[in-house]
């Protein structure tokens, strides 16, 4: 298993993987050393987010290969279908999983997402609008949407 550090607009990254796909896409609290020589599996996922950063990309081309129970990674692979730039209520999320009972289930599969913004858990919000629940921080799934948000504010000065 290999592991490298990035630092991206939101912090630094921390991201794991080997040659059957990454592992984790991780968020960090604290200052790190970014790391020198990124690894040969992990130059596409650097590339690719560094491309997403810079506005230059709106879907992952990568080999994912994250651990969970079957649920988490069911919940996870329909995360994957939430367009770029759309948000969907955990509701809404739950009934595309077939059963509105589970709500509690799917947020909690939703929060422990070992594939920061590569699965876009960050497009999930409360039923009212509200942004609730990130393990990344608020302030981060606040920059995360604004960032893929069609609607850009225009300055008048």
């Amino acid at each position: 298993m290999e592991t490298c550090v990035v630092k991206s607009p939101l912090g630094y990254t921390q991201i794991t993987g080997d040659e059957n796909g990454i592992v984790s896409i991780s968020i960090m609290n604290s200052e790190e050393i970014p790391t020198k020589e990124i690894p040969e599996t992990l130059k596409p996922c650097v590339l690719q987010l560094q491309e997403y950063f810079e506005g230059k990309r709106q879907h992952f081309n990568l080999t994912l290969n994250p651990s969970g129970t079957p649920f988490q990674k069911q919940v996870w692979d329909e995360l994957l279908k939430i367009p770029f730039g759309k948000t969907i209520s955990y509701m809404d999320l739950t009934k595309r999983l077939g059963d509105v009972k589970a709500i509690r289930a799917v947020a909690n599969a939703n929060g422990k997402n070992p594939l920061w913004i590569v699965v876009p858990c960050h497009r999930v919000i409360g039923s009212d609008g509200s942004l609730t629940g990130y393990a990344g921080g608020l302030h981060r799934k606040k920059w995360l949407l604004e960032h893929e948000s069609p609607l850009t504010q225009q300055s008048l000065f």
